[in-house]
């Protein structure tokens, strides 16, 4: 194990030498065989000057539309936490971009807050998810308009909570679902709970996608559903952040520190683990707009002492130095 060691000076000089915009774009991967469409944007490197794409909640800086810039370019799928959007990680992928990787970043239907989330409580979000991995990587390499850009053989994930679990099993883990009744507390409205205590769990069957090639997770939810057994197919590189608060948040008992400590523990492969120190779970989302600071207090507000913006340079930085070295061979512009 080793600590949080980027300096923010490092992170600075590294984001220095980056072209000056990510090019942005929104896609739709079809619906079909009983799935729901997915919404999804690509930020990909862009030779423009950088611009400004309004959305309904935020205000990105990137060039709408921008002509894709490079060949063999490495491919990063994003996945958001509950009831979280594409824009999550937005710097991230920008960042990402602006480093001559295509990145698409996706809403997943079953959970993310502008969808139904009647079943984001139940086992079915947990099948799911990692199923869009795949849908949106087989949309990307053959439908989308640049797919011919792409280098099919590096390719990339990173995750936030419940998108740190999607990692996991996109990359080979095989969770026990019969282990949720641990998550759930006495008469909880839950309904995938009362499910499990009716038996009703199903014997799922997960999507687990070999063309990742290297992850990022940052606070996976759902450890205690891992164990050895379920994460020895693992193998990949794998970055793995920590933040120290976690359990001190309202995660609906998804994330706590021990749980991602032991995640990291049973991977076959050591991770490159990162604990964050005095940060809470919600450390992982961009710092926040003042409106959505006023509306969001519970994501927004960080520890006394914690400086969120500081913490994203190196954040991003490191991420882009882990997949430049994982994804190794890939051209970049």
């Amino acid at each position: 194990m080793h600590f949080f060691k980027f300096t923010l000076t490092s992170a600075l000089c590294l984001m220095a030498t980056l072209v000056e915009a990510a090019g942005f774009r929104f896609i739709t991967v079809p619906a079909g065989a009983g799935h729901a469409e997915i919404q999804a944007a690509v930020w990909s490197p862009c030779l423009e000057q950088v611009g400004e794409v309004k959305l309904r909640a935020i205000t990105l800086p990137a060039t709408r539309n921008c002509a894709v810039t490079g060949e063999k370019l490495p491919l990063i799928v994003v996945s958001h936490g509950y009831g979280g959007y594409f824009t999550g990680h937005h710097d991230t992928a920008e960042v990402l971009a602006d480093g001559g990787f295509v990145v698409v970043a996706l809403d997943h239907p079953v959970d993310s807050g502008g969808s139904d989330m009647s079943r984001a409580d139940t086992p079915t979000a947990l099948t799911e998810r990692p199923a869009d991995i795949t849908r949106v990587i087989d949309y990307m390499l053959t439908a989308w308009s640049d797919h011919a850009k792409l280098d099919p053989a590096h390719i990339g994930f990173f995750g936030f909570s419940r998108g740190g679990y999607t990692g996991l099993v996109v990359a080979g883990g095989n969770p026990d679902l019969r282990k949720m009744i641990v998550l759930c507390p006495e008469n909880s409205p839950n309904p995938g709970c009362a499910g499990l205590r009716r038996n009703e769990t199903p014997a799922p069957t997960f999507a687990h996608d070999r063309r990742v090639k290297a992850l990022i997770i940052a606070d996976p939810a759902f450890g205690p559903l891992f164990d050895p057994d379920g994460l020895k197919d693992v193998k990949i590189p794998i970055q793995l952040w920590a933040s120290a608060l976690s359990g001190e948040d309202r995660t609906g008992g998804e994330v706590t520190l021990d749980y991602v400590a032991a995640i990291a523990r049973d991977l076959p492969v050591r991770p490159d683990y990162h604990l964050v120190p005095n940060a809470g779970h919600y450390a992982f989302v961009p710092p926040c707009t003042a409106d959505l600071a006023q509306k969001r207090p519970d994501i927004c507000t960080d520890r006394p002492g914690f400086d969120r913006a500081a913490f994203h340079a190196e954040l991003n930085a490191g991420a882009l130095a882990f997949f430049r070295k994982r994804l190794a061979g890939a051209d970049q512009p």
